[in-house]
């Protein structure tokens, strides 16, 4: 198991790459998942000519084992569970709560922090390319497809530099494109397939946005 992309940037021109039947169309627009899916989609937009905004999404993770996903909540209210791994683990209701109930404030916050004096993003009608730094369970995913459809988008499209391959069969249900540029079969982790993978601080989540705003606005 070797990396595959030096960093994020250069996974998105990657990316790219695999999305080019969608430059210069005026309906695209990206939405990332913050924060690692800003800098991916940051260089898409770039090569699209596309508007880029973020589009929050929290996972729900298991108490004391957070990596692995009950759930998800994303913008809109929507919650999105994982009956299989609630009823294996027998997580009660009360967790389930506290957990979404706290996840839905960070999500809030993510949303007056990086959203600035911008309108929100016009979803109806678009053809939405929702873009992240990869998919392990595709849980965060799934709920960002869920609540985007609520708004009437014309198209959703899930594109990402690297998932395991029952993770993007299962976007294809779900979503009207998928496109997963690498789909190792033993996955572990998405950092794995980066040289580069540290967190992504939120001053360079606002850099990007303002940046592809002041480029769009031009």
């Amino acid at each position: 198991m070797r990396p595959i992309y030096a960093d994020r940037r250069q996974a998105g021109r990657v990316l790219a790459e695999a999305l080019k039947h969608y430059a210069g169309k005026p309906d695209v627009l990206i939405l990332a998942l913050p924060r690692g899916g800003v800098p991916v989609g940051f260089e898409v937009a770039e090569t699209l000519g596309a508007k880029l905004d973020v589009y929050p999404v929290r996972k729900l993770g298991v108490p004391g084992h957070e990596e692995l996903a009950m759930g998800a909540v994303a913008a809109g209210g929507v919650r999105l569970l994982n009956e299989l791994v609630i009823r294996q683990l027998g997580i009660s209701q009360a967790t389930i709560e506290t957990a979404a109930v706290r996840e839905e404030e960070v999500l809030q916050s993510q949303l007056r922090k990086f959203g600035g004096n911008a309108p929100p993003p016009v979803i109806h009608g678009k053809t939405v390319i929702l873009v992240d730094d990869g998919l392990a369970t595709g849980s965060t995913m799934a709920a960002a497809i869920r609540a985007v459809r609520q708004q009437g988008p014309a198209r959703v499209v899930v594109a990402v530099p690297v998932a395991p391959p029952d993770t993007c069969a299962e976007m294809k249900r779900i979503a009207d494109e998928v496109v997963c540029v690498a789909t190792p079969a033993i996955f572990g982790a998405v950092g794995l397939w980066y040289e580069n993978f540290e967190p992504v601080d939120d001053h360079l989540v606002r850099r990007l946005l303002e940046t592809s705003r002041m480029k769009i606005a031009t």
